[in-house]
């Protein structure tokens, strides 16, 4: 996407201007964070603009720089300042394991970089009170059964083991004991199977394993193995004190299988006893984990494999370039995996290159070219027109190959479902395809903390050819410095370079008319923007086919307002010409000016908020005007911002701002190539929003395009387009602050969801018999309280996923109700959001 075109600047003495110098490679890898961490970005450098190191570009998607504007000459005009020298760059690269990054596909609003899923949710977690009661219990029982077996008071309990062994082992009756060696033995065996079935048993009831982890496996090393050690050694004091029946039985067990006489020999009788301690002390050494703890100790153990270790040569990762590999072409595929491993391309490098690689395949006579382009430059080939390979500064975290921003984290909160909780919250154009309404008080965060951040994330997918965005906000630098758009438009700033073409760039009278009419009247509900479409189109197109170009703003006040020199002059213009259709309509307004109804008075109070001195040379039409046309974002990746006069001319400014919306809501409905993503995003839709563009941001999302409105309150919206716009919008942001009357629209939007509850009631419990009533009496009169009982009553009932009293007071400062949807259907539920962007 190289350009050598020139830059129009406004005024007389700059014609040409020279074209911004194609940076080296940058000499830092993008600083994505890694999710272990959770470190910003910090800002970035994009390289010194050097002259002499330009090379020409491979083929890019986009036309070549003198089409940028239909009709122009020059190309669009991109404002630059050179930066500052950047070190040479460190040793080794971040970035091919920034490529490697598992991205896995997650629900609407995920930030996918690096993403882990939390574990399973727990069950209700039990209180320790409860939990050591609870085995306390358990292990109490165990002994006393185990007593009472040992000591013969439970009856039959040899009759199990009378019925599988020979009669004549144990005496006569169900309690008579053994008669023979054998029963005796029989017996050992059989108490030692009980014992180990008491002692499992005694261990599921009374929850010993959860008492482990929580209280000795959670404290880590040496905590744990220490406490498995002294565990294991009072196991074999028990054992070989034949407390716990576990030696007898074994040499039991040998001796039947083996025989008795294996016992004459005692290195066999030393073996045995090894493996019995050994056997005694292994499942000690797993919960304690002591390989893992001598390894570590004495630094021999494997190492774990860092996150960002680079993958093996043999493996097709993301840096190695599989996609050119596969098409054949190896050493440009070699050209980029050495790029990216020295340091010499960054995450935008990469996102432009895959993207170039993508629009090429679909037409093979591309693809040698852009081979050859990047064998010759690497990562510089197929260049962003204005040279650009990076912003100057970003203030969010990006994941330019997602083309994700994340802008805040889930909460830990109730109503946040919990494979939600903890997790990044990010914005991309799937979820901008359906538009974003955000609505908060000053100061709650809406620029800083929402609004900037996805403008870096589209300024950033332009630089890599796959969107255009055009930002709208008050004169300053809270939407970016100026070196990270390609045009600036300072509206009543003497040294902007351009101004807006009220008209958006069309021919068309008719069209200019109706877009025309929506931003000077459309926000006034007694009067119908068709009607004054019609009287607009009325004096439009008479003047264009008098003189070739649409009215300047003086010229169409005068027509407005009915100024008799006016209409003479273009009525002789007209006739001179021979323009008799034109005459009727110039006719037609003539005899309609003045009636009651007439839309012309009020659109000339509104034109007349454009012509005032401050703004005397912008909004020309003739041909020395240059003015930006809107037309260009649907064609080409720019990055557009418009500075509005908001302080000495509020009124103009929210005029602008809605026929900005109306422009952009037209043009980008009727384009026909729709690869490219376009948005618009206003930092302040203040009596912006139409019953007209409410239609078209409905529209927006069937062709690849979306809109981002930042409101102080719902009521900046007429009423009656309160439902209709949050219906109109996929994704809604509810700020820290609002009211409860914006609480209850949002509310209502949102919808209800199916909840159980748990209702208790207390009833006094009323004893009969007399002994009872003293007792209870005795309780009431020392704890001054009635004896009670609790009736619970759980049910389903549907609830409301976010009430207006919590929107307006149980949001804290710094967050916000976010609900997104993408353009495929999908949603996410309303989420209370950290906002960190």
């Amino acid at each position: 996407m190289d350009d050598d075109g020139t830059r129009g600047v406004r005024g007389p003495s700059a014609d040409r201007a020279p074209g911004p110098a194609v940076p080296p490679p940058p000499a830092h890898p993008p600083r994505v964070p890694h999710p272990a961490t959770g470190t910003d970005p910090a800002d970035r450098n994009p390289g010194d603009r050097n002259q002499a190191d330009r090379y020409p570009s491979g083929p890019h998607p986009g036309p070549p720089a003198e089409q940028w504007r239909p009709g122009a000459a020059a190309a669009p005009p991109v404002e630059h300042r050179p930066a500052a020298p950047v070190a040479s760059p460190p040793p080794g690269s971040p970035v091919d394991a920034w490529l490697r990054t598992p991205r896995p596909q997650q629900e609407p609003g995920v930030w996918r970089y690096g993403y882990t899923p939390p574990p399973p949710e727990e069950s209700e977690r039990v209180s320790d009170r409860s939990l050591l009661v609870g085995a306390l219990i358990a292990l109490l029982s165990a002994l006393l059964l185990w007593s009472l077996w040992r000591n013969g008071y439970l009856p039959y309990r040899l009759v199990p083991l009378k019925l599988f062994t020979p009669g004549e082992w144990w005496n006569p009756g169900t309690s008579g004991g053994p008669r023979t060696i054998e029963g005796s033995d029989a017996l050992t065996v059989y108490e030692a199977i009980l014992f180990g079935l008491l002692a499992y048993g005694c261990g599921r009831i009374g929850n010993f394993s959860e008492l482990f982890r929580r209280h000795v496996a959670e404290r880590g090393q040496p905590f744990l193995a220490l406490a498995a050690a002294a565990a294991a050694g009072l196991t074999q004091l028990l054992v070989w004190k034949e407390t716990l029946p576990v030696v007898r039985p074994v040499l039991v067990l040998v001796a039947s299988v083996a025989g008795g006489e294996i016992y004459q020999s005692q290195t066999v009788v030393n073996v045995i006893y090894g493996l019995i301690a050994a056997a005694v002390l292994w499942p000690f050494a797993r919960l304690g984990r002591w390989r893992e703890l001598i390894a570590a100790r004495r630094g021999g153990g494997p190492a774990p494999t860092p996150a960002d270790s680079p993958a093996p040569t043999t493996a097709t990762s993301a840096d190695q370039w599989p996609e050119l590999r596969a098409a054949g072409w190896t050493d440009a595929a070699d050209t980029l995996t050495a790029e990216v491993r020295t340091g010499r391309m960054n995450d935008v490098d990469v996102a432009r290159l895959h993207h170039a690689w993508t629009l090429a395949t679909r037409r093979p006579d591309r693809l040698g070219p852009l081979a050859e382009s990047v064998l010759r430059t690497g990562g510089a080939a197929a260049l962003h027109p204005s040279g650009h390979r990076d912003l100057p500064r970003r203030t969010a975290r990006h994941d330019v190959l997602t083309g994700q921003v994340r802008i805040g984290r889930c909460a830990d909160d109730p109503h946040n479902p919990y494979v939600r909780r903890g997790t990044g919250l990010a914005l991309d154009p799937a979820l901008l395809g359906t538009s974003l309404l955000a609505v908060g008080p000053p100061g709650a965060g809406k620029s800083a903390r929402l609004v900037r951040p996805v403008v870096e994330a589209l300024a950033l997918r332009a630089l890599a050819g796959q969107a255009a965005v055009l930002a709208v906000g008050g004169a300053g630098e809270s939407l970016g410095p100026d070196e990270a758009f390609d045009v600036v438009v300072r509206v009543g700033h003497p040294g902007s370079a351009h101004d807006i073409d009220l008209y958006g760039g069309t021919t068309d009278p008719d069209e200019a008319a109706a877009v025309l009419a929506e931003g000077l009247v459309g926000d006034v509900g007694s009067l119908d923007s068709r009607r004054a479409a019609t009287v607009l189109a009325q004096l439009l197109g008479p003047y264009r086919a008098a003189h070739g170009h649409f009215p300047s703003v003086p010229e169409l006040r005068e027509l407005l307002d009915g100024t008799p020199a006016a209409f003479a002059g273009l009525r002789a213009s007209l006739e001179a010409a021979g323009h008799h259709a034109m005459l009727r309509e110039l006719d037609a307004r003539s005899r309609q000016a003045g009636g009651p109804g007439d839309p012309a008075p009020a659109l000339a109070d509104r034109v007349a908020l454009l012509d005032r001195p401050t703004f005397a040379g912008f909004f020309a039409t003739g041909p020395d005007a240059r003015p930006f046309e809107l037309r260009a974002l649907g064609q080409y990746p720019l990055r557009v911002r418009v500075d509005l006069p908001e302080r000495g001319h509020a009124e103009a400014s929210r005029l602008l701002t809605r026929l900005l919306l109306a422009q952009f809501t037209a043009i980008t409905a009727a384009r026909t190539d729709t690869s490219l993503f376009v948005c618009l995003v206003l930092d302040d839709a203040t009596h912006a929003v139409t019953a007209e563009t409410v239609r078209g941001i409905r529209r927006l999302r069937s062709v690849n395009a979306g809109a981002v409105l930042a409101l102080r309150t719902v009521d900046d919206v007429p009423e009656a387009l309160h439902t209709p716009l949050l219906g109109a919008v996929g994704c809604t942001a509810a700020f820290s602050g609002i009211t409860t009357w914006d609480g209850k629209r949002f509310a209502e939007a949102w919808g209800k969801e199916w909840v159980e509850t748990r209702e208790v009631a207390q009833h006094t419990v009323f004893a009969d018999q007399p002994f009872t009533r003293a007792l209870h009496a005795l309780r009431k009169l020392v704890t001054g309280k009635a004896v009670t009982t609790d009736a619970v009553t759980v049910r389903q009932v549907e609830k409301e996923r976010w009430s207006a009293s919590e929107l307006a007071y149980a949001v804290p400062s710094g967050h916000a109700v976010i609900r997104l949807a993408n353009v495929d259907g999908e949603h996410a539920p309303p989420l209370l959001v950290h906002l960190d962007g």
